[in-house]
């Protein structure tokens, strides 16, 4: 591979590690090619994203992209893929999910919103990550709850302040 084309790569993949904002670093080793296609179709149909690529060039992208772990360059050792997804936690679950059948893939590291998680011992703690979406709900949830009491007790106390508080004090 000419340098050119090296460093075309290293631009394409940093652009994809800024736009997406998360990534993880997986080992898929001695998998057989049966395997990683299975992986590949699994990841298709989930929308991550997934490329194997050499870890000098994950390296040098990862600096590109204004990454700059020592903690991550330290895990690019071996065979090494990325995954990319909008939902920051559905590569840790897909992971989980293809370890059921096997040993592998193996986290290396996981780059989410600004934070580094490393090793496969993390695997467990990105599974119960919330994604962005989830986090706005139970915000929601929460906000909406205080209200939804307020109606029902109108409701029940006859639409009177007094009949309001003695609704409320029933429902603790």
């Amino acid at each position: 591979m000419r340098k050119e084309e090296k460093q075309e790569i290293v631009l394409a993949l940093a652009e994809q590690i800024k736009s997406y904002g998360n990534f993880y670093i997986a080992d898929t080793a001695d998998l057989t090619v049966e395997k990683i296609n299975g992986i590949r179709r699994k990841c298709f149909e989930q929308g991550i994203e997934i490329k194997a690529v050499k870890n000098t060039l994950i390296k040098k992208a990862l600096i590109e992209a204004g990454v700059d772990e020592e903690d991550i360059f330290g895990t690019l050792k071996g065979a090494s893929t990325m995954l990319f997804s909008e939902v920051a936690n559905a590569p840790a679950k897909l992971i989980k999910e293809l370890r059921k059948a096997g040993d592998k893939p193996v986290l290396k590291a996981a780059y989410i919103e600004q934070t580094a998680f490393v090793g496969d011992n993390q695997l467990t703690a990105l599974v119960n990550l919330k994604s962005k979406n989830e986090l706005i709900a139970d915000v929601i949830a929460a906000l909406e709850s205080p209200a939804k009491n307020v109606i029902s007790a109108l409701q029940s106390g006859g639409n009177t302040v007094a009949g309001l508080v003695k609704a409320l004090e029933e429902r603790g």
